[in-house]
């Protein structure tokens, strides 16, 4: 597990400084990934929300988000 957060503002906010909301990510690496890397999987879990990412493709890469209720269907698929 990683100390780095990843921080965003909220798109509430605006660039003149008022009402600043940030909320953090903590990446999380699959493990099933390895430290040469291979399978880079990683994943950001907020209260309703799941970011998943491939981290081989860095911090500016692409992601995407899926609600908390899907991804856990997905992984109850996966494991079945």
């Amino acid at each position: 597990m990683s100390d780095i957060l990843t921080w965003f503002k909220s798109s509430y906010s605006d660039d003149q400084g008022s009402a600043c909301v940030e909320v953090a990510l903590e990446w999380r690496k699959s493990s099933y990934s390895d430290d040469q890397g291979g399978a880079c999987v990683e994943m950001a879990a907020c209260p309703h929300t799941v970011h998943i990412r491939d981290s081989k493709l860095g911090e500016d890469g692409p992601r995407f988000a899926v609600a908390g209720a899907a991804w856990t269907r997905f992984l109850g698929g996966v494991g079945a």
